[in-house]
């Protein structure tokens, strides 16, 4: 099982609506498999402001967060994403005549 995975199974204790991993590492010169993205949308994270949805997530993960140099987090309840995720409104038509 790849690190990339190993991450998605342990957040999975967070009940997402959506989690993406990504691994990271190769813009990273510390080798592979050390530096991971995570989007997760959760109603866990309601209430919660940034610094505690990122501890939520750290005891998700436990242990494993020795084993990896770093991870960028983007934690959404369903209402935040639902906003985020939309696509941008296309711009007004400037014609074409």
């Amino acid at each position: 099982m790849t690190m990339q995975q190993r991450i998605e199974a342990a957040l999975a204790a967070l009940q997402p609506q959506h989690l993406q991993v990504l691994d990271e590492s190769h813009m990273h010169s510390r080798g592979l498999q050390t530096h991971f993205k995570a989007v997760l949308v959760s109603d866990q994270f309601a209430g919660l402001n940034a610094v505690k949805r990122h501890q939520k997530v750290y005891a998700a993960l436990g242990d494993l967060m020795g084993e990896f140099h770093a991870l960028a987090l983007h934690t959404y309840t369903p209402e935040e994403w639902a906003k985020t995720a939309a696509a941008p409104e296309s711009p007004t038509c400037a014609g074409g005549h």
